[in-house]
Order: structure tokens, then C-alpha cells, then sequence
């Protein structure tokens, strides 16, 4: 199925929508082919953020990492893998508490933890699945977090490169970007 696209800025693309059943998980994951795909074809897994996806919240990156991929994977050709994973998978009600935890101090990580729930609670599985039904065992990965090179090279997937995402901070969300790079690695690079 053709999906036309159109961000708030205006840029538009038409991406192919491809739905799964069966995977590890359970959830109704969705593929974006867009552009002609090659042979190592340029992915992102994005995981689903309906804060920043749809409302626009400036407390995170999600909308304008969601916004480059879209563009970077149609000039290039590739799969955007959208996963339903909301706030690091611990559900939007969750994320939403910890944005209350958030606004007395604690950073992302400190704000999921002293809810009872994990850092980053997100497994992999059904996007290698994913890959796997879509006939692409090597991919370049866009993303700044280690994390998903790494599960996706253990699940069997050959990451050949991983390409850097641009940078969006703003004031109101240099404080989360800050503890994703020196918590979690990803790899960010923040002035000031």
C-alpha cells in the first residue's frame, strides 16, 4: 500500500506501508519502504514517540529524528521500521510519570528507574524479524545509540556502517540529549 507523507515544513514523499504478523512480540509494527532500496539499503528503527511524533513535544528529539529519517531514507532508498516501543517500551502512561519525575530533577533514565521500570526496555527481536521478511540481511543503520548495532548484530543482522543522525537540540531538550550521550553513549556531540 502507497502512503503519501507530509511534515509540517512541507516536505512530502510517498513511502510503501508494509504491516507483519507473527512476530516475537506480538505488536502491529510497521515498514516504510521509501525510495528505492539497494542492496544494503539505509534503515532506521524508530521507536514510537506519540509526544514528539504527532503532538511536536520539544522535551525530546523523536519528531525531528522521525522528520531526517524520512528525507535522508527517500534520497538514499531504504526502510524506516517503525516500532511500537513508546517511551523506551515502557508505555505512555509510564513516560508521561516519568516526565513528572523529569520536572523535579531526574533525568530520563533516573525517572524510568525510580518508577520500578528499565532504563531502555527495548528489544530488537521483531525489527531483525522484520528485516529478515523484507529479504535485507545487511542494512546501514541510522542512529546515534550503540544499542541498536549492537542487538541487531546479535539477532543476525549485518550492520555494515552506522550513520550518524544530525543533532536537534533546542533548550528545552538539551537535558535529555545530555544524559542520552553520557549515560547511554549515543553518540552526540552537544556545545556547551
Amino acid at each position: 500500500m502507497r502512503i503519501p507523507l507530509t511534515f509540517g515544513d512541507g516536505y512530502s514523499t510517498t513511502a510503501e506501508a508494509v504491516t507483519f504478523d507473527g512476530l516475537a512480540d506480538g505488536r502491529e509494527h510497521l515498514a516504510l519502504v521509501l525510495g528505492e532500496p539497494g542492496a544494503v539499503p539505509l534503515v532506521r528503527l524508530h521507536s514510537e514517540c506519540l509526544t514528539g511524533d504527532v503532538f511536536g513535544s520539544a522535551r525530546c528529539d523523536c519528531g525531528p529524528q522521525l522528520r531526517e529519517a524520512v528525507e535522508r531514507i527517500a534520497e538514499t532508498g531504504g526502510v524506516l521500521l517503525y516500532l511500537r516501543q513508546e517511551g523506551r517500551d515502557i508505555g505512555l502512561y509510564n513516560k508521561l510519570d516519568a516526565y513528572a519525575l523529569q520536572d523535579l530533577g531526574m533525568d530520563t533514565y533516573q525517572a524510568n528507574t525510580a518508577l520500578g521500570l528499565p532504563e531502555d526496555g527495548r528489544d530488537y527481536t521483531a525489527a531483525a524479524q522484520m528485516l529478515a521478511a523484507l529479504g535485507l540481511p545487511e542494512i546501514d543503520l541510522l542512529t546515534n545509540n550503540p544499542d541498536k548495532p549492537r542487538q541487531l548484530r546479535a539477532l543476525g543482522v549485518r550492520v555494515r556502517s552506522t550513520v550518524p543522525t544530525g543533532v536537534h537540540a533546542t533548550p528545552n531538550n538539551l537535558r535529555y540529549l545530555r544524559a542520552k550521550a553520557e549515560h547511554t553513549g549515543h553518540t552526540i556531540r552537544l556545545i556547551g
